[in-house]
């Protein structure tokens, strides 16, 4: 079966607005809701509101029972990871152990600019992503860690409580470079997120399935996600969810539309179930 989740962006929102929509979402029976993590809008009036992802999720979790939740996904350069892993265990408590982890490389340097924070290249906004990943899977599971990475570094260092979800909340890794990107989700996540044609995912795939063999993983243990668009016509959203499924794809996320709060109710009501029948 298809897991169907839906992304309900907070900027230009109130709190009032996306509590909500994140309600809406818990009780329509969508398995997980996602943000971003971002301070500036990325869409519409970039002067405009725009909150943070980590407190607003353990706003989320705070006010929801069974849903699933993210941020789709945080930019390894906005925290040390250290910072980020405690921010992590405490929503997984705060959810009772409903946080999915996922993380990226970063991109938008404008942003990073006009805040203040460092936005280095690309080969070290990778590196920097590995010594996170390497840190979260370290300090969730370990006491006394000491650990020398390329950009960051910990030592003797022990985080308690232990996340609700054991090891630790699934890994996502956001991710769609081929040549040291998709290799990276092989040998290290729980689940990819990605984004391109049906072609180009297939391709992709052939790329993290290798790693994940190489590194002595069973590839069918790597969960892949998209999203999904529901402002078209409802039968071309179908044909859409269908053939991502018959690419072996598990989860698609539903962008929230433009069209609304009725278009995603009508979702709901008329394709939602046939989806997750896939």
């Amino acid at each position: 079966m298809m897991r169907i989740d839906i992304e309900t962006s907070q900027h230009h929102l109130t709190w009032d607005e996306l509590s909500s929509r994140v309600k809406l979402a818990e009780d329509a029976g969508f398995e997980g809701v996602w943000i971003f993590d971002h301070f500036k809008p990325l869409y519409a009036d970039p002067k405009g509101p725009c909150f943070e992802g980590w407190t607003l999720l353990a706003a989320i979790a705070a006010i929801t029972s069974r849903i699933r939740l993210g941020t789709l996904v945080t930019g390894v350069t906005y925290r040390h990871p250290s910072i980020l892993t405690t921010e992590a265990v405490t929503v997984d408590h705060v959810s009772n152990g409903r946080l999915e982890f996922a993380i990226g490389a970063a991109w938008f340097d404008r942003e990073h600019h006009e805040l203040g924070v460092e936005f280095p290249p690309t080969r070290e906004r990778i590196e920097r992503l590995e010594d996170a990943i390497n840190i979260y899977k370290l300090l969730t599971t370990e006491e006394d860690v000491s650990y020398d990475g390329k950009h960051y570094s910990l030592e003797n260092a022990t985080y308690l409580p232990r996340a609700v979800q054991r090891p630790y909340p699934p890994l996502w890794i956001g991710a769609s470079g081929e040549k040291v990107m998709l290799p990276l989700v092989g040998r290290s996540a729980d689940a990819w997120h990605t984004f391109g044609s049906r072609k180009d995912l297939a391709r992709k795939w052939d790329i993290v399935r290798g790693a994940a063999a190489k590194a002595g993983r069973d590839p069918a243990d790597i969960k892949r996600s998209t999203n999904i668009s529901i402002s078209k016509p409802w039968d071309e959203v179908r044909e859409r969810a269908a053939a991502y499924r018959e690419l072996g794809l598990d989860i698609l996320i539903v962008s929230w539309p433009t069209e609304g709060r009725e278009r995603v109710e009508e979702f709901v009501s008329d394709v939602l179930p046939e989806l997750t029948a896939l």
